[in-house]
Order: C-alpha cells, then structure tokens, then sequence
C-alpha cells in the first residue's frame, strides 16, 4: 500500500485547541463498516448504538506531566521531554532549541512559575548533558531528590502535541493538566494520551454500565511514537514504534467472558486496540505484559475487537492506517470528507468516530 493513499487535506482551523467545557458534548460519527453509511451523533448518546453485553475496553495510562524547561548559564530557555527513566537520576530526553548543547553542559531546571510574567524561573534543581545519543535524544543527570514521578509533578506540564499552540500560560496548563488525561487514567507512564477516552465522563461510564455495558481495561503507554509519520513510499516499509503494554488476569477474564457470550468487544482508542491485538490467542485475551510491535495495517485480520472508538488522526499517519485496517481505507477517507465537510473538530482534543 503506497502511503500517499494516507494523506487528506485539513483546514487547519479544524484541528482543536481547547477541550470543550464538558467532555461528553463531543460530536461522534458512526461509521457502519457493512454498508459504509454515516450517522452524527453527540458522544453523549453513545449507548444508543450499543447493547447489554457490549464491552468497552479502556486503556488506563496516565500521562505524565513529562513537559518541563530548563535554563543555560547563557540565560536561553531550553524546552524538554522526558521519555524514559532507566537508571535512577538518569533521563532520556528530548529538548528543544538544543542543537549546539555538548555533553558535560550543566544548566537549571525550573518550574517557571513566573515565566509568564519575566521574572524568570524558580530553579529546582541542576542537570548535565551525558550522552548524545544517535537517534538525536539526550541522557541527562538530574540533581534532585525523589524518583522521576515526583520530580516531574514538580517541574512538569502536560506534554501536549505538537499541533496544540500554547504560551506558557500557567492557568492554560492547569486546565490542559486536568483534561488532557482520561477520567479513569491509574498508572502513570504515558507520554501522549489515549485520546478517545478523553470523552468519557464518569457519569456516561455510570449510565451506560446501568445499561448493561461491561468495562475492562488495559494498559499500553503512549510513546511519542504515535505521532511519528511514515515516511516510507510504501506503508509496509515502516518500522513502527515500541509501546509497553499489560493486561491482567481480571480483565483479561472479563473480555473473554464478554466474547463467549456474544457480547462485541469495543476497543477505546488504537491504544487499547493494539494491546488487545497483540494479546489475543485463539479468540481469547491472554494475561501478558511487555512490549508491542504489532503493524496493524490495511490486509491485518483482527482477532478480537469488533467495534472501536477513535479520534480523528493525522494524515500518514499509523494511526490512520489503523483505523483504516478496521473500516476499509475508502470508508475511513469517505468519513474524514463527511466530518471535514460537517466541520467536526480534529485530533486530540477534537470529536469522536465510533466505527461498528
């Protein structure tokens, strides 16, 4: 499959900004795979097109606030994100502005509690270049006490993509903290969210499971992999990125009990799509935990999920490649027109597609 098929145009006034006040006001476009038929809807509506039985499998990372700046003894800002902790004290990186950073370079970190205003940061705590590592990303020192998590809820923002604007407005980031995270997001790890669950309110999970619709939930961490385009002529020549993934043995036993009993099983998000791909044997969901590979691309067979809710993604994209291996590519590029032409709104904080 030649990659060019994975590119549309997008206004650019299209891609959202800002989350809506209330997360279930988000529109939703339910795209039929047997006859290609669209229907708008508001995602608040979403049990309208499930049945008792049904389950819904979340994926419950949590975003770390992995956003942070930093300051050089020349006084120029640097913008950082953190990617990975290996040994303690010891980050992996990718910083901004830092082409002619060497190692052994020591700058401050801050939290920038006064940047908006000039005043400068409010240094927490020192760092030092170690390696330069070939893929462009950085091994830093950190100076400060605590493990990754603590430090980062000190310095942190959200680690918004890259197609989100945003000044250093410290309210701005306190709303983006708050809702660029799922309702039900437990186990800190992920640096990019798992968008489509950014819908859910815990009072539409409450109806819909008074309704009758069973949860389960994975976990995959979401790397800054997920944005990376493919630049390959050809999809298949693409080497997609690693994510860690687990599912347990509770939730594992309630999707396969959920299949054995007819009930469709919803992956929330490529996210969760990927886990449960990756984990299926058989027709059943196995108790595992590592990282995946899986290349889900126009041609997979899918094993497990039966219907999915996604957002809108980036042309070529993996994502869009995904999604469009579960709905066929003209379904998914017939919708984008429909939701393009309807002035839905695109990517992260944008609307919702539920594919059935």
């Amino acid at each position: 499959m030649k990659t060019e098929n994975l590119q549309f145009y997008l206004p650019p006034e299209l891609i959202a900004q800002r989350p809506l006040p209330v997360r279930s006001d988000s529109r939703l476009l339910v795209v039929d795979r047997a006859d290609g038929s669209l229907t708008d809807s508001r995602f608040e509506r979403l049990g309208d097109f499930l049945a008792s039985g049904d389950c819904l499998v979340l994926n419950d990372t949590k975003v770390l606030p992995a956003r942070f700046f930093a300051r050089r003894s020349s006084g120029a800002k640097i913008e950082g994100l953190f990617l990975a902790q290996n040994t303690p004290g010891i980050w992996d990186v990718m910083l901004k502005g830092a082409s002619k950073i060497k190692p052994g370079e020591k700058f401050h970190v801050s939290t920038f509690s006064r940047c908006r205003h000039g005043n400068g940061p409010d240094d927490l705590c020192s760092a030092e270049i170690i390696e330069k590592k070939p893929d462009a990303t950085y091994r830093l020192k950190i100076d400060a006490q605590g493990n990754f998590q603590t430090i980062l809820r000190q310095i942190g923002f959200p680690p918004l993509p890259p197609y989100i604007k945003r000044d250093d407005d410290l309210a701005v980031a306190a709303v983006d903290k708050r809702r660029y995270q799922t309702v039900y997001a437990r186990r800190p790890g992920a640096i990019a969210a798992p968008t489509a669950g950014l819908h859910f309110t815990n009072q539409l999970i409450e109806q819909l499971k008074q309704a009758g619709i069973r949860f389960a939930c994975v976990t995959l961490h979401v790397g800054t992999g997920t944005f990376k385009p493919i630049k390959t002529d050809n999809v298949d020549d693409h080497k997609i990125h690693q994510e860690w993934f687990s599912i347990d043995a509770e939730n594992a036993a309630i999707i396969n009990a959920a299949k054995e009993k007819s009930g469709r099983i919803i992956a929330v998000g490529t996210t969760s799509t990927r886990a449960l791909e990756t984990a299926v044997t058989g027709g059943q969901v196995r108790t595992m935990s590592g990282s995946t590979e899986l290349f889900i691309k126009p041609g997979y067979k899918f094993k497990i999920v039966d219907a999915m809710i996604t957002n809108f993604h980036l042309p070529k994209s993996t994502l869009l490649a995904l999604v469009a291996a579960f709905a066929g590519l003209e379904n998914i590029l017939a919708a984008y027109r429909h939701a393009i032409e309807k002035r839905y709104r695109f990517y992260s904080y944008g609307d919702a597609m539920l594919i059935i």
